[in-house]
């Protein structure tokens, strides 16, 4: 029978509960799905952990009481499909996983492809397997994670091997890539791999790649033409939770405030899909009356008439713009992300029960291209246009973000979480939906913690107290995670639902909104939360 070890805190909305086995992780997170407690919105089952996240944090006390209610007697074991996936060996990595475990890339191949593999749990991405099988060689991940895994990229890290379905971040070692798609939205079932199947991996010369059916774009009566896209405009609504364990996460606004702003202002319900755009350089030309409200990052707003004159509007105020006229979002002077709700809502066809684009899996949208005409929900709504509301406060010199500490802060020595509340971190031009990522310069102005011999403003990482590798687990939109070059990485909207470095700390949901406003370069700093929820 397996026993529950211990539980710990992940922010204000979620639970991590650890296991000893991975029958008892798997008999956990059957009992929560059973009979789920009350505010429950995702249960994610891992190698020895279960994560449960909830909607209130006072929700978090009745979860505890459950988790420790539930049978552990380990859970009947079925035989899942066999899966064969054809891979070509030529990775990245794959002479440095040789390297590592001490062979050579001849044999890690036959290894590899000799072992029948189990999809043991889903996460990180959507048609993302963990796959184990007996006998397997630990291998680490990379120090620091890339930026881009190509999508088909087989992939090693500790005693599990996976797939990635799409292009995403990733700490994994590559050894090979595939044509086979792992997800696609458009079969009856859209993971290839799902938990209980057996994967068998075989060695060929070349990939053929499979093609996703393709749905045809929204038809309908056309109110927006975009004229020009800025950099990086997207549709959005509040997400799709509820699918954390099949490796979707809740993606949607990066500020959800914002966001529902934006749509109280119109008329419209607070989860209607919206333009999230970036930094500005939005232009939208009207092909029908309608009535608009623009949010977020501060950016001057002008409406040109079809007969070229041009006037001035307010943001955070709901505005009409006439068939045959176009507004113009300049470039922002404050904040990063612009939203603009229209009335009824736009167009746009859902995934799982939503609109948003989500650029980690690629599920939702494709991002809004000039050319792109946009539709509305509907041609009436019954809601009353909203009054002007007062935009919340963007980004100052330092932003000061409250965090709940854990589920892993012992990884990391004392001085480095101290060092972790006590300077200020510079957001990096790296950051995007997927994550925040940091680099900060040591407040003592000299040596790093756990560190000699740094010269003066030296960009060093958070030092950890605990050797090895940390087993994949559940993450939350949040979480402040520390990869092995130790700068911290705080995950956003569009976040994999799994990770593997330690997290020490997580960012209060009342205060995530205000990271989606941070451009690079700005300051913040990390404050222990005094709200952080009930005790468990």
């Amino acid at each position: 029978m397996g026993r529950l070890l211990g539980l710990r805190r992940a922010g204000d909305r979620a639970v991590l509960a650890e296991l000893d086995s991975l029958d008892a992780v798997l008999a956990l997170q059957a009992g929560l799905l059973a009979e789920p407690p009350a505010g429950v919105v995702d249960v994610v089952a891992a190698a020895r952990t279960v994560l449960v996240t909830v909607g209130l944090p006072r929700a978090l006390a009745g979860v505890a009481e459950r988790i420790r209610a539930v049978d552990l007697s380990a859970p009947p074991v079925t035989a899942g499909r066999l899966v064969t996936v054809e891979v070509v060996y030529d990775g990245e990595d794959l002479a440095d996983v040789a390297r590592l475990t001490g062979v050579s890339a001849e044999a890690v191949v036959a290894a590899h492809t000799a072992a029948e593999w189990t999809a043991a749990f889903g996460g990180f991405a959507p048609g993302f397997a963990y796959l184990s099988a007996p006998g397997v060689v630990p291998v680490p991940r990379r120090t620091s994670p890339r930026t881009r895994v190509p999508a088909g990229s087989v992939a090693l890290a500790g005693e599990y091997s996976a797939v990635y379905p799409n292009d995403s971040p990733g700490g994994w070692q590559l050894i090979g890539r595939t044509g086979a798609a792992l997800w696609d939205p458009s079969r009856e079932e859209p993971a290839l791999i799902q938990a209980g199947d057996r994967v068998r991996f075989t060695a060929v010369r070349e990939v053929v790649s499979a093609v996703s059916a393709v749905t045809s774009a929204d038809s309908g009566p056309v109110a927006l033409e975009v004229l020009a896209p800025g950099l990086q405009t997207l549709i959005q609504d509040l997400g799709r939770p509820g699918h954390a364990s099949s490796g979707v996460s809740e993606s949607g606004a990066m500020d959800r405030g914002a966001l529902k702003r934006a749509n109280r202002m119109v008329g419209n319900p607070a989860g209607s899909p919206g333009l999230e755009t970036l930094l500005g350089g939005l232009r939208l030309r009207a092909a029908e009356d309608v009535i608009l409200a623009v949010t977020g990052a501060r950016v001057p707003l002008t409406i040109t008439t079809a007969e070229g004159a041009e006037a001035s509007v307010a943001m955070d105020c709901p505005f009409p713009l006439l068939a045959g006229e176009s507004l113009e979002l300049g470039m922002a002077d404050a904040g990063l992300r612009s939203y603009v709700a229209v009335r009824a809502g736009v167009r746009a066809e859902t995934v799982l029960g939503s609109a948003a684009s989500d650029v980690l899996s690629g599920l939702g949208p494709s991002p809004v291209a000039a050319g792109t005409r946009l539709g509305v929900l509907c041609d009436s709504i019954s809601g009353a246009v909203g009054s002007p509301e007062a935009p919340a406060p963007l980004p100052g010199a330092v932003t000061e973000l409250r965090v709940v500490p854990g589920p892993r802060a012992e990884w990391f020595t004392d001085e480095s979480v101290e060092a972790f509340f006590s300077q200020e971190w510079k957001v990096t031009a790296e950051s995007n939906r997927v994550g925040i990522r940091l680099a900060g310069e040591w407040a003592d102005g000299g040596e790093g913690p756990g560190r000699s011999g740094s010269r003066p403003g030296s960009r060093r990482g958070l030092t950890r107290a605990v050797d090895g590798e940390l087993q994949s687990e559940g993450t939350v939109r949040g979480a402040v995670q520390v990869p092995a070059s130790g700068l911290p990485l705080v995950f956003m909207a569009d976040h994999p639902v799994t990770g593997g470095y330690p997290v020490i700390g997580v960012v209060l949901d009342a205060d995530q909104d205000r990271m989606a406003q941070l451009p690079p370069g700005s300051a913040v700093r990390f404050v222990r939360a005094e709200d952080g929820g009930c005790e468990l």
